[in-house]
């Protein structure tokens, strides 16, 4: 009877402590909650482009240092890498947030926005964070103030990953996620998990969207070229026409998808987004250059896909009198959530935000350079909502464009899901 009530008394003290850490996580919060608004705000007036991002990693850099952290500048050419060490032996969990902005001039009537401008291919562009990449910076910075707070009760360490050039690095340079991956960011120590979240403009704030298993789409980007015979305009019979060809590619290429490819088991989209050929209207050119992307959610589709791009544009070239040179470049891998870990973490995520606030969605055709950390750890990546509440989503300004807009209120949200999984994952590992 002694041994059972000293055993119910540990259990009592051990969720009492348990508690008493989500109360103290919870006031940290709520105190960070203007100061993360403020680096949101500062971070978004002035945006930088995937590997350029000096002035944003120097502000995290000195950030992190101030919290006594171990930081590591200059990672992947501009990220930043630190690790928080708890106070009690457990497992490494890696939070990543990415930093770049985009070639976009702003539209958004906010006293924040950026009038920011830079040179991007030869051109003075404007830039701003039109996909959000300034909240998860500010999210995370927040994250690793509120765990510090706390680093003598957490059982195992933490390690934030502020990644560059999530929108693709500069031409002619390596960069991102894979890059950091490549130089061993998911090492010394070794990652046990990772977890990442993506703000969303067209889900409510207060709300966090995920799906097990595969969820954003691996995406290779293509480069076709016909060669043809050039010839007069009136005059066909005398040349190989590739733009006729080219019309007849893109068919073939659309056929992969709606009668070749199993679309109950996931979906795959092809778009040609650009055609390049020819001087005028009279000039039948030689030469006609396609660009475009293929978007798959399963790695065995993609490999079949891919089989089936490259016959497709052979054949048709061949009956066509044309030669054909196909380039595909893979771009992000499948970002997919280990089934086993999103279900796991779930309560957790309803635990911090409302089981009514956590919601499972349906694939997404996106890509995500965050697929490449999953390939060394279990992954678990959500969708985190950013739309005013009682928008509509339909009318939301889309991700990478001038009107682009999320809240500021939205990131508590994202600071209270990732603190959750942090320390509910160092106690039920």
């Amino acid at each position: 009877m002694k041994r059972l009530l000293l055993s119910t008394t540990a259990i009592s003290l051990s969720i009492i402590t348990s508690a008493q850490l989500k109360q103290k996580i919870d006031a940290a919060i709520n105190k960070i909650e203007p100061q993360c608004i403020a680096w949101r705000q500062e971070i978004h007036k002035h945006p930088e482009l995937g590997n350029r991002e000096v002035n944003t990693a120097k502000m995290v850099a000195a950030h992190l240092r101030k919290l006594g952290l171990e930081v590591k500048e200059g990672v992947a050419k501009t990220g930043v890498v630190a690790v928080l060490q708890g106070g009690k032996p457990g497992p490494c969990i890696a939070l990543r947030a990415d930093m770049d902005g985009l070639p976009v001039t702003e539209r958004v009537n906010i006293p924040y926005a950026s009038k920011d401008k830079t040179t991007y291919n030869g051109e003075q562009v404007g830039v701003m964070h039109a996909c959000g990449h300034d909240t998860h910076v500010a999210i995370l910075m927040s994250v690793a103030e509120v765990l510090a707070g706390v680093k003598n009760d957490l059982k195992g360490s933490v390690k934030f990953i502020f990644q560059p050039a999530e929108e693709g690095a500069p031409e002619g340079e390596e960069g991102g996620a894979a890059l950091m991956v490549k130089e061993g960011v998911m090492e010394n120590p070794k990652v046990d998990a990772v977890f990442g979240l993506h703000i969303e403009s067209a889900i409510e704030e207060g709300t966090i969207e995920y799906k097990s298993g595969s969820f954003m789409a691996a995406a290779d980007f293509f480069t076709i070229k016909v060669k043809g015979k050039p010839s007069h305009g009136s005059q066909p019979w005398l040349g190989i026409d590739p733009i006729a060809a080219s019309a007849q590619i893109i068919q073939g290429l659309q056929n992969i998808v709606s009668r070749q490819s199993e679309l109950t088991k996931a979906p795959v989209v092809i778009t040609v987004g650009k055609i390049q050929s020819g001087v005028r209207n009279n000039i039948i050119p030689e030469e006609a250059i396609m660009l475009g992307t293929i978007r798959t959610l399963d790695s065995d589709m993609q490999k079949k896909v891919h089989q089936a791009f490259r016959h497709t544009i052979k054949t048709i070239g061949d009956a066509s009198g044309v030669s054909t040179e196909v380039i595909i470049d893979t771009k992000t891998l499948v970002t997919y959530n280990d089934p086993a870990l999103t279900k796991k973490m779930l309560p957790s995520l309803e635990k911090a935000i409302g089981p009514q606030n956590v919601k499972e969605r349906e694939w997404v055709t996106g890509a995500e350079d965050f697929s490449y950390y999953g390939t060394k750890a279990p992954s678990l990546f959500l969708y985190l909502g950013g739309m005013p509440r009682g928008n509509d989503p339909k009318k939301a300004p889309p991700h990478h464009t001038a009107d682009f807009f999320v809240t500021d209120g939205a990131m508590k949200t994202g600071v209270q899901a990732f603190c959750q999984l942090v320390t509910d994952y160092m106690n039920i590992k």
